[in-house]
């Protein structure tokens, strides 16, 4: 296509300057859009949606960064809505005077593709929060029978209930993590850690929480929220009366099992999105701001498919769809030529560093926004992805 507007170029007979001067600059913007798109060199012709695909399968079929998938759509402005693909449909890409995709319709009878397979994040976007306070929250601090877990049609305690009226609805829910940020002046990259907590929602004793105080102040300290997961739902059937100082709270949902110290959330309409639109992010964060803080029902790795907790939200100007590519940080290694090779690594650690390159792993796509905190889901990846990997923007080339 490039060779084509290069012979266009230099066939257009001689005109005045202003429109020579425009036809130069739309030959350059369809130049630069076809280099931009990036189109795989084998893709194919056309391509039936399948049930099970996700938008962005269908993208890495035709280009090289499936990202870049509503860039091609924008020049479809008959399509009322190019994010709704269909099973059944037919897709293209057609040669003019631009790259553009062309659909061929087929039978609406099935839900439309999605950018991601909601099956993986679907737990995160149903069962998943992040909230800023824990403590104000009302709390189970006992189960009938003096039981150590309840489950459906069991009865809950719950304390800071009082004056809530019988048949209001509550999810339970479990405090997880505990994320922060240590600000670390003079170095390359804050410290973001995630805690595990206990049933109380307190750090256990053996988190680094006391190492960490001891080295950094804890006026360098921001907290970024409490992660927290859905165990079931239940009903307020008998509120705080007759001197009784705990509301009676039935289990009526199949779920996770309740515990004493659990918390509670009014029931509310769904919250969050379902269609995601990947593009790349707004801007881009200083080195070390935006890190993989944990990996989802992992110790700390994870891969294609698997969901991270990244230190970046709605502060950061993520939402959802934001795509960013993921880095091993490059480690800074002793120059053991002039330190020599016997040299001890520890007594070395200011003196003849050499800081490596970072190391791609994959790229992920967001599809939860907190103001603090997003949820990603790994699309792809080359090699593991670890707690304390970059996240960049998807075109950084190092």
């Amino acid at each position: 296509m490039l060779e084509r507007v290069s012979n266009l170029a230099r066939t257009v007979a001689p005109r005045p300057r202003g429109l020579r001067t425009m036809l130069a600059a739309a030959l350059l913007t369809v130049a630069t859009y076809a280099a931009a798109v990036e189109l795989r060199g084998d893709h194919p012709d056309s391509y039936v949606v399948k049930r099970g695909d996700t938008l962005w399968d269908i993208s890495a079929r035709f280009l090289k960064k499936p990202w870049l998938w509503p860039e091609i759509w924008q020049a479809n402005p008959q399509i009322k809505n190019p994010h709704l693909i269909y099973p059944g449909d037919v897709i293209s890409l057609a040669y003019l005077d631009r790259v553009t995709a062309k659909v061929t319709a087929g039978e609406r009878t099935a839900s439309p593709v999605n950018a991601v397979p909601l099956e993986e994040i679907e737990p995160f976007l149903r069962d998943t929060r992040i909230v800023s306070d824990i403590d104000n929250l009302p709390y189970v601090v006992g189960l009938e029978d003096n039981r150590l877990r309840g489950v459906r049609g069991h009865v809950a305690y719950v304390k800071g209930l009082d004056g809530i009226p019988a048949g209001q609805r509550y999810l339970v829910v479990r405090p997880e993590k505990r994320y922060r940020m240590v600000e670390r002046a003079g170095l390359c990259c804050d410290l973001f850690q995630s805690q595990d907590l206990d049933a109380r929602g307190r750090p256990g004793p053996d988190d680094g929480t006391l190492w960490s105080n001891a080295v950094f102040p804890s006026k360098n300290t921001e907290f970024m929220g409490y992660e927290l997961v859905t165990q079931t739902t239940g009903t307020v059937t008998r509120g705080e009366v007759g001197g009784i100082q705990a509301s009676t709270l039935l289990l009526d949902t199949e779920g996770r099992d309740v515990r004493v110290g659990d918390r509670l959330l009014p029931v509310e309409a769904q919250p969050y999105d379902l269609q995601f639109f990947p593009h790349p992010p707004k801007q881009q964060a200083k080195y070390g701001r935006v890190t993989v803080m944990s990996v989802a029902d992992r110790y700390t790795t994870g891969g294609t498919h698997d969901v991270i907790a990244i230190s970046g939200g709605a502060r950061e100007g993520i939402d959802n769809g934001t795509v960013f590519s993921l880095w091993r940080r490059g480690d800074s290694v002793t120059d053991k030529v002039k330190d020599g090779l016997d040299r001890d690594e520890d007594l070395t650690m200011f003196e003849n560093k050499v800081r490596l390159p970072d190391e791609f792993a994959g790229h992920a796509m967001v599809f939860r926004t907190f103001d603090n905190v997003s949820y990603a889901l790994v699309m792809s990846s080359v090699k593991p992805v670890r707690v304390g990997y970059e996240l960049k923007h998807p075109d950084a080339p190092y």
